[in-house]
């Protein structure tokens, strides 16, 4: 991990951070989170209509404990091979600026790896298609153009202080992730709490 130190200029502060992919979980936990949320959705929708369909008989949670167990095991292996494609298109580290006032902070990923992405993007959609898998293709097409995140402070309800990974999450329609180090971490949070709304939720672990 790699944190270039605060500027102050304009009344906005500004860093870069540089993540190992390998030896930091944040990422990788944030995008099992995502597909569990995926694999539950599908899982419940497939599980309801069998059930119906067999009058919520013994074959039919025999059938839905036996889908649960395929699809986490596929999801597994799909998951850790596809993150370390990931983290070795990405070079091994996840790099990202931000920017922060009064009011705001941006963080933005560096070009060169957003262009990366959308290139995963763009194959995961191809992909997708070609196997005719929605799913993947919704996938593709939600991942693109995410590379510049914002997030308001006066709209925040929740946040969580990470220091021992370095990272402060926030609940702002979704959940967008700042990273920073030592006192440069000490001051972000400051930062942060001194302007989010009273009312937000801070948790920290």
């Amino acid at each position: 991990m790699q944190c270039k130190p605060i500027e102050v200029s304009d009344s906005k502060y500004r860093w870069r951070y540089e993540m190992s992919l390998f030896k930091n979980p944040t990422v990788f936990l944030a995008v099992v989170k995502a597909l569990l949320i995926a694999l539950g959705i599908t899982v419940f929708i497939i599980g309801l209509i069998t059930l119906i369909a067999d009058g919520f008989s013994k074959d039919g949670f025999i059938f839905l404990g036996k889908l649960i167990l395929l699809l986490t095991g596929i999801l597994a292996v799909l998951l850790v091979l596809g993150y370390l494609l990931y983290a070795a298109i990405m070079g091994g580290k996840y790099i990202v600026d931000f920017e922060m006032d009064d009011k705001k902070l941006v963080h933005a990923q560096i070009p060169e790896q957003a262009k990366k992405a959308e290139d995963i993007s763009g194959a995961a959609v191809v992909m997708g298609v070609l196997a005719k898998n929605r799913g993947a293709v919704s996938a593709g097409m939600l991942s693109s153009g995410r590379n510049v995140s914002v997030t308001e402070f006066k709209d925040v309800k929740k946040v969580v202080v990470d220091k021992k990974h370095s990272v402060i999450k926030i609940s702002y329609f979704g959940w967008n992730e700042v990273y920073a180090d030592g006192d440069d971490f000490d001051l972000v949070e400051d930062w942060i709490r001194k302007h989010i709304p009273e009312t937000a939720e801070w948790v920290v672990k």
